[in-house]
């Protein structure tokens, strides 16, 4: 059984292809970084499959449940993190989290809570106001949000963004750790090498259609930069 399976996806807005044929499977504890242009259709794909948009056709299954069939169980196998994190500015961290696992009905919230503050260094700023924190703090929080209920896939849309250097390198940490808890992530970015840094194998999403598929190990940084470019200029439009 895959961690993720996906066949022959489709997405059309009014006469508007954004998804065209997708395929994709990921074992479980693979990490998977997609990069694409603006408008390539990846937060379109991400919102699939973290069941926030019903796709036009195809399929979609996560950990062997599949979308069209059991979405509210669904999610409970998956976390979503954007570049969007929708915290309550008025809340407290620890209120956030708290709010949050109610939802999914955490067992032993408090002392979960308690662990994914420690983990993700908020632990110290849990009684204070979300709107008192940074950027990447608030970034962290909502990765604490994401995985409190311990879910096995984990969807990452464009997290770098807005995020300083430090806040950036915070993030690929992060990303390294919950990887090797043995969570199976797709991650999309613009960052090339930050995205080729933290997977296992990456993907070219152009103009709906995923054009190129290859293991991390296999390509160079230069190599891959050159090859993704020479992608996009021919395949954008």
């Amino acid at each position: 059984m895959y961690a993720v399976e996906v066949k022959n996806l489709t997405k059309h807005f009014g006469h508007i292809p954004a998804l065209d044929g997708i395929n994709l499977t990921l074992e479980n504890g693979e990490f998977l970084t997609i990069f694409g242009p603006n408008g390539a259709g990846k937060t379109t794909l991400i919102r699939i499959l973290s069941t926030l948009l019903n796709p036009s056709g195809g399929t979609v299954k996560i950990a062997g449940i599949d979308l069209s069939e059991g979405s509210d169980e669904l999610r409970y196998q998956i976390g979503v993190i954007s570049h969007s994190t929708f915290l309550y500015d008025n809340l407290t961290a620890s209120e956030n989290l708290r709010f949050y696992g109610k939802m999914y009905a955490v067992p032993n919230l408090e002392s979960r809570i308690s662990a994914v503050l420690t983990q993700l260094g908020l632990k110290r700023r849990e009684n204070d106001l979300v709107r008192t924190f940074s950027r990447g703090m608030q970034q962290r929080l909502s990765i604490a949000r994401a995985i409190l209920h311990n879910p096995q896939v984990l969807f990452f849309d464009e997290p770098y963004t807005g995020l300083d250097q430090y806040a950036a390198r915070t993030l690929s940490d992060l990303l390294n750790t919950l990887h090797t808890q043995e969570r199976t992530i797709i991650l999309t970015t613009h960052n090339i090498a930050q995205g080729l840094e933290s997977s296992q194998r990456v993907a070219v999403l152009v103009s709906g259609k995923i054009v190129y598929q290859e293991e991390t190990k296999k390509i160079g940084l230069q190599e891959f930069e050159k090859t993704y470019f020479n992608l996009v200029e021919t395949l954008k439009f």
